[in-house]
């Protein structure tokens, strides 16, 4: 029994008549009448009652219908599924982010993924740090990773998704809560709550250029594991943190103030890296869509001499 032999029979039960079977399927008559009559002898009984004026379903061939029609459907889902998978739209994408400021941009995506390409498994993995993130890019143990990296190795491909500007978390009852703007230099002394220190962390390389700008060393009284924590601790009255803006656009702590820092420091940007080489189909698929749900810069700007 073969898919051709049960397309050209439910063509014939369906119209039961040959001649418009034939036209149905663009064949000549001739090869439909032989096509049925060797279903037949394979089954071994009789599909159809053939005379002059009509054609007729015996019981065999009523009841050969149903199978047949799950038969040509599951063939047609088979041959779906095959094409969509050449095409990169079935698979699994593990995307890598870290800190307060990205979980509403990878939920947008998440859910534009699994609307678009429900055949993609769209695995999301919470990192304490981005460093670590992109580490796991270049080890292809993740697709995709967001973060802010001054620069990205070689053999990762990177795309800004957002450019960011730093800001001053402090307490609701500081003195300064009722400003708007601060310069690093208004901080001298006040105890400083900060994520850990590590190899590639943006947010530690800027407070140590404009607190060594502004002439004095940070008093940090406390490390956070993350952005969630040092948040909590600044809304605790522990100390003041130096953050980024979408930390502020997503902690609506009623206790912790955000403050824009005037201090000129390099630009800081939210990245979406992967491996430039990687030889998963569907990682290009969500990095299509993700242009679309993260427009972010066309081009990565020119960096200063």
């Amino acid at each position: 029994m073969e898919i051709q032999q049960l397309r050209v029979f439910l063509a014939v039960a369906e119209e039961l008549h040959f001649g418009r079977a034939a036209e149905r399927l663009h064949l000549a008559q001739p090869p439909v009448s032989r096509t049925v009559r060797q279903l037949e002898r394979d089954l071994g009984t009789d599909l159809f009652i053939r005379s002059t004026r009509s054609v007729q379903l015996t019981a065999a061939g009523a009841a050969l219908i149903p199978p047949a029609q799950e038969i040509l459907a599951t063939a047609e889902r088979a041959r779906a599924s095959t094409l969509a998978a050449g095409r990169g739209e079935v698979g699994t994408v593990k995307l890598a982010y870290s800190g307060a400021s990205t979980h509403v941009l990878v939920g947008v995506l998440a859910r534009e993924v699994r609307k678009a390409y429900p055949g993609i498994e769209f695995r999301l993995d919470s990192q304490d740090f981005a460093l670590p993130a992109l580490a796991r890019v270049l080890r292809s143990e993740v697709d995709i990773s967001l973060g802010r990296w001054d620069f990205v190795p070689a053999g990762v491909q990177s795309r800004i998704i957002v450019e960011e500007h730093l800001v001053m978390a402090i307490p609701a009852s500081h003195r300064l809560a009722l400003q708007e703007e601060v310069h690093l230099a208004e901080f001298a002394g006040e105890p400083f709550v900060a994520l850990p220190p590590h190899e590639g962390s943006v947010l530690g390389d800027r407070l140590r250029r404009l607190s060594l700008g502004a002439g004095f060393d940070p008093d940090i009284v406390q490390r956070a594991p993350d952005s969630w924590t040092a948040m909590a601790l600044v809304g605790a009255e522990v100390g003041c943190s130096l953050t980024v803006s979408s930390v502020a656009e997503n902690v609506t702590d009623p206790h912790v103030h955000f403050l824009r820092v005037l201090d000129e420091t390099l630009p800081i940007y939210l990245r979406m890296a992967w491996r430039g080489a990687s030889d998963n189909p569907a990682l290009f698929p969500v990095l299509s869509l993700a242009e679309q749900v993260w427009p972010g810069r066309p081009h990565e700007p020119a960096r200063p001499v």
